[in-house]
This record gives C-alpha cells, sequence and structure tokens, in this order.
C-alpha cells in the first residue's frame, strides 16, 4: 500500500495535539482504508490494525472510508507517539535520509502493508 499522511481538521502540524477540544474531534490515531482492501485483509471498521515496513510498524485503529482510492492508506494528523497504541507513532515508517546533492527537504512515497493486529 502506498500511505499518505495527511494533515487532521483540527491540528495545527503537531499544534493542538494535545487540546481537550481538538482530541475530543479526532477521537484517537486512525488508518483510512477502502472497504474492499479492508475485506481483502479481512479488516472491518474500528478493527485494531499493523502498519508497517522494513523501518518498523505501529499500531492503530482502521477507518473505513469509500472516497479514496483502492491501494492506497491515509493516516491524518500528527499525532504524539504516546497516543498510539504502542508508542510509536506514524513517523517510525519512514526515514530521515539525506536527499542528494546537498541534504534538502526529501518528500517520501512510503509504502506499507497491513494486517488485523491480534
Amino acid at each position: 500500500f502506498r500511505l499518505a499522511t495527511s494533515p487532521a481538521r483540527n491540528f495545527l502540524n503537531s499544534s493542538f495535539t494535545e487540546t481537550p477540544e481538538s482530541l475530543a474531534r479526532e477521537k484517537r490515531p486512525t488508518v483510512m482504508i477502502h472497504p474492499d482492501d479492508a475485506a481483502d485483509h479481512d479488516i472491518a471498521d474500528g478493527d485494531l490494525v499493523t502498519l508497517g515496513n522494513g523501518r518498523g510498524q505501529t499500531r492503530l485503529h482502521a477507518r473505513l472510508f469509500d472516497g479514496m482510492r483502492r491501494g492506497v492508506l491515509i493516516s491524518e494528523g500528527i499525532w504524539p507517539n504516546s497516543k498510539f497504541v504502542d508508542g510509536h507513532g506514524i513517523n517510525v515508517l519512514t526515514g530521515d535520509d539525506s536527499t542528494a546533492p546537498f541534504g534538502g527537504a526529501a518528500f517520501h512515497d512510503n509504502r506499507v502493508w497491513i494486517h488485523k493486529s491480534i
């Protein structure tokens, strides 16, 4: 799957991620998955799932959403690591690799696998 980490409506980057009002609206870290992809992986809405790749893995809850392409997962917001089930945030799935030739901004295309957590 391709992983997109999009902004959440009630956070401003990492700002407001711990205010009671924003937390009440956003609730918890989730990953959106197309219902057909979810069915292929025996994942139901609200299930705890594991996302991972060669860099690491994290667990969060699935949210089925048919308004997206198959093969894409979306996790909104820059949640503090402490809000994830195991304390490992979404950034564990990407690196801080320098870019050529002088180490400017890196734009990552993250690929991950997903399965229902046991």
